[in-house]
């Protein structure tokens, strides 16, 4: 099966290749797009963080993609679709999720790939709700979160178990957004 690729106005969400592995890790050493992650990534834990999403794609047909910028062919980030890999009150889930380069903040690019990750979601995937979480320090992506059309659930807010009691990082909001409000937004 061929790998499944989204084109928006902008963008082109497309399949992993090796030579992505050089800007995925400098994104994941960016101390400000890691700011509301544990801590950045060495560059062999960013290519295993890729190998884990690559094998995400090759077990379920979907995953975070690399986004592409059209006009440039630059990597400005990944974005996707993910099943939780913990346990929680509101799992099993699959959750969107996104990490951009910096100097690609703030021009809509979240928002816009994170509409077409949704759209698959919604109509090839047929799912019937997507999640996502962050930290309550996070405005930004929860500025994306609201954008897309998810609503913050107060009720599933938890306490992400990947992280040590009492770390500054460990409460987290969750998101909510179901396949009959996608639908109502379209």
């Amino acid at each position: 099966m061929s790998p499944i690729e989204l084109i928006t106005p902008r963008l082109h969400l497309r399949a992993w290749r090796d030579e992505d592995l050089p800007a995925f890790a400098a994104l994941n050493a960016d101390p400000e797009v890691m700011r509301h992650f544990p801590a950045c990534l060495s560059r062999a834990e960013s290519d295993a963080l890729a190998g884990r999403i690559r094998g995400h794609f090759l077990q379920h047909g979907f995953g975070q993609w690399v986004v592409e910028h059209r006009d440039t062919g630059d990597f400005v980030g990944v974005i996707g679709l993910q099943h939780v890999g913990f346990d929680a009150s509101f799992t099993p889930a699959v959750e969107i999720g996104w990490r951009f380069m910096l100097g690609y903040w703030r021009q809509g690019l979240a928002s816009e790939a994170a509409r077409a990750s949704l759209a698959f979601a919604f109509e090839p995937l047929q799912l019937t709700e997507v999640v996502a979480f962050t930290v309550p320090a996070n405005l930004r992506s929860q500025a994306v979160m609201a954008r897309i059309g998810m609503q913050r659930d107060p009720d599933g807010d938890f306490e992400h178990p990947g992280l040590p009691q009492g770390h500054a990082l460990r409460p987290h909001l969750l998101y909510r957004l179901g396949r009959a409000e996608w639908e109502a937004l379209q």
